[in-house]
């Protein structure tokens, strides 16, 4: 009689490879999280960094002067025709508040501390 030998991978590999997944994982997913958070905080500077060119563009333009500010707000600064061609979003969902002249616009999100915050560099 022969016997007859079935191949395969047994319980203790295949719960070896899977452990070894799970570490991976483990490792990778906070670094994934991180550079999420910190290309959001540099592009949400980014826009502030737009905002605050459009918004002294208008003052030029405007003979506007530091303590003045925009009539309008961002609907003034944003349009096909303006100094922003569309509006500028935060990628974390916060909003902008564009201020007076000589005060730097803002965004509402808090970002975590280890991550870049969302204010004008």
């Amino acid at each position: 009689m022969q016997k007859y030998r079935v191949k395969g991978f047994t319980l203790v590999e295949i719960m070896i490879v899977v452990a070894i997944i799970g570490i991976i994982i483990a490792i990778a997913i906070p670094s994934f999280i991180r550079a999420r958070e910190t290309s959001r905080g540099r592009a949400c500077q980014e826009n502030l960094s737009k905002i605050d060119g459009a918004k002294e563009q208008y003052a030029l333009d405007h003979n506007l002067g530091e303590g003045d500010t925009i009539t309008g707000d961002m609907a003034t600064l944003v349009g096909p025709t303006n100094y922003i061609k569309s509006t500028p979003t935060c990628p974390a969902g916060g909003t902008y508040t564009v201020n007076a002249v000589s005060t730097d616009p803002v965004c509402d999100y808090t970002a975590p501390t280890w991550a870049p915050q969302h204010v004008l560099q």
